[in-house]
């Protein structure tokens, strides 16, 4: 790759935050009904100001059918009562800044719920509706008007259109229950920069960005005749897909940047924007749009020296070149958990959930790769972000009876697609609790796997060598070495070890199944034990100073 001119270095606390994803419904339940909610996140601050995180971003809490688990918002404004209410909410963000925690939320804008005022009111008024031009309705294809106005698929599976009663057809890129909206229409615009200001005003520090790529679709929403993924990325020479990464969605966020820049405090925008190569997704991170994109190129990369080498090179070239930060991220809950992702033999294509029947990971070797993951994760320059559990090592749920689950993935993937729910499951706090200490009794939404009795977070703390250890021992040293600031060097890269200097700190994670040499110096973390020569054996990581 050329090399490029670095633009100048964003400053700010987001450049190298540790960021904790909540995904409300799993985290803590305070009133027994099996989901978690807004007040038993705020009684369990303490967990993550010990743990040493910088912020929280908490997943959709909005009035929602859920449909999909809170992403088809029904009401931007205010608080489903499933998670409490929005004095609930104030409180939350107040005891989270008095423990110097800042909260990002979640922002949907790509699509509302069918429940929506807006789509109600679109299905009432009827064809060539204002209303109607607030989403993307269109008449159908054939002499009546039968078939879809093109053949776009639902990232979910099944056509991306519906017909309604009058005829016309609407767009939905994920569920039926989820109808896109129409950026083209300043109405459109006009609403979502009132929401940015509803919550700015109740003191959020910023908002990641659902589906960043997806807001504006090719004008003459032309046939696609691909399989449809929602990540945007090709080869150089071919096309992008007319639904995904268009230009026009960057004037957006200029808007909601200038917006952002006139409150005190650097309130952030972060991308979740499954975009294809690096240099593409740098383009949301401009010093004038967003200050953070998820980089899911490096979350989708294999688990050998040479696919990370390769990633991690791509990935900073191409943030320095517009002056933002890398923003690192091993899961989330869209994706198999890495502890189990990483279980699965080298190369195996990326599942969309795991259930029973299906290919199952290595448990051991999951956690030991997962660990290794994570602490040459959290030694890269920029901001890392972790999902809830993580820290405990937990596995993807993979043997959930299939009549549990919820994801709308796996009904309209015909059952292709086991889905999502594995990553969801309420997390475990005490062992010997009901559910847990996921909540006071054993309701559960989903259900919780007996193994993660040992995975719980009683059973970790202070003891050494445990995966809740490793991390916050990581994150303590991670802003003592000022390693989210600094930059890499590499020092070697072969086929089977991974060797760079980050300031003072040269990190070695071992591929290969022989051992090797620990770098000279001061050994700092380990992601694993060393062997009994005391040489760095396969899947394990080291932090030395030196």
């Amino acid at each position: 790759m050329p090399q490029t001119t670095p633009a100048a270095a964003a400053t700010g606390w987001w450049t190298e935050a540790a960021i904790y994803q909540i995904y409300p419904r799993s985290f803590a339940d305070s009133n027994g009904d099996g989901i978690g909610d807004l007040p038993g996140i705020t009684a369990r601050l303490d967990h993550l100001k010990e743990l040493g995180v910088d912020a929280i971003w908490l997943s959709p809490f909005y009035p929602s059918p859920q449909a999909d688990a809170g992403y088809d918002v029904a009401d931007y404004r205010g608080v489903e009562p499933l998670f409490g209410t929005l004095a609930d909410a104030d409180q939350l963000i107040a005891q989270a800044h008095t423990r110097g925690l800042r909260v990002i939320v979640d922002l949907v804008p790509n699509h509302t719920s069918s429940a929506h005022q807006w789509f109600q009111a679109a299905l009432a008024a009827g064809p060539g509706s204002t209303e109607r031009q607030r989403y993307v309705f269109r008449d159908g294809r054939g002499p009546d008007g039968a078939e879809p106005p093109n053949d776009w698929q639902s990232v979910f599976g099944g056509p991306a259109w519906t017909r309604v009663a009058d005829g016309q057809w609407y767009l939905h890129l994920f569920d039926t229950a989820q109808p896109d909206l129409n950026w083209d229409n300043p109405q459109v615009s006009t609403e979502f920069l009132d929401v940015l200001r509803f919550w700015l005003d109740r003191g959020v520090d910023g908002f990641r960005v659902d589906v960043a790529h997806g807001l504006i679709k090719q004008a003459d929403l032309a046939d696609w005749q691909e399989p449809q993924e929602i990540l945007s990325g090709q080869e150089a020479d071919k096309p992008r897909p007319p639904m995904w990464d268009q230009d026009g969605v960057h004037t957006i966020y200029r808007d909601w940047r200038r917006l952002l820049d006139s409150y005190p405090g650097e309130r952030i925008l972060v991308a979740e924007a499954w975009v294809e190569p690096a240099e593409r997704l740098a383009r949301y991170v401009r010093p004038d749009e967003m200050h953070q994109a998820f980089n899911f190129e490096y979350l989708l990369a294999a688990w050998t020296a040479p696919a990370q080498y390769a990633v991690i090179t791509r990935s900073l070239q191409a943030t320095d070149a517009v002056g933002a930060p890398t923003t690192w991220v091993l899961s989330n809950h869209d994706v198999v958990r890495h502890a189990s992702r990483l279980g699965l033999p080298v190369g195996t294509p990326r599942p969309i959930g795991i259930g029973i029947g299906d290919q199952q990971p290595d448990a051991a070797t999951g956690l030991r790769r997962a660990r290794a993951a994570t602490l040459l994760m959290l030694a890269l320059p920029g901001s890392a972000y972790l999902y809830q559990g993580e820290e405990l090592g937990l596995p993807e749920h993979t043997t959930m009876p299939d009549e549990a689950r919820q994801d709308p993935t796996w009904e309209r993937s015909g059952h292709t697609q086991r889905g999502r729910d594995g990553c969801r499951v309420p997390i475990p706090w005490e062992a010997d609790a009901p559910s847990y200490g996921f909540g006071p009794t054993d309701a559960s939404w989903l259900p919780q796997p007996p193994v993660w009795a040992e995975y719980a977070l009683d059973r970790q703390r202070d003891v050494p060598g445990s995966t809740y250890e490793m991390y916050r021992t990581a994150l303590r040293l991670r802003r003592t070495h000022g390693l989210g600031r600094g930059t890499l060097q590499w020092l070697s890269s072969g086929d089977e070890v991974l060797t760079f200097r980050n300031g003072d700190v040269v990190v070695l994670t071992n591929f290969g199944a022989a051992a090797v040499d620990v770098p000279p110096g001061k050994l700092l973390h380990s992601s694993g034990p060393l062997d009994e020569s005391g040489r760095v054996p396969t899947d394990v990581t080291v932090w030395v100073e030196g």
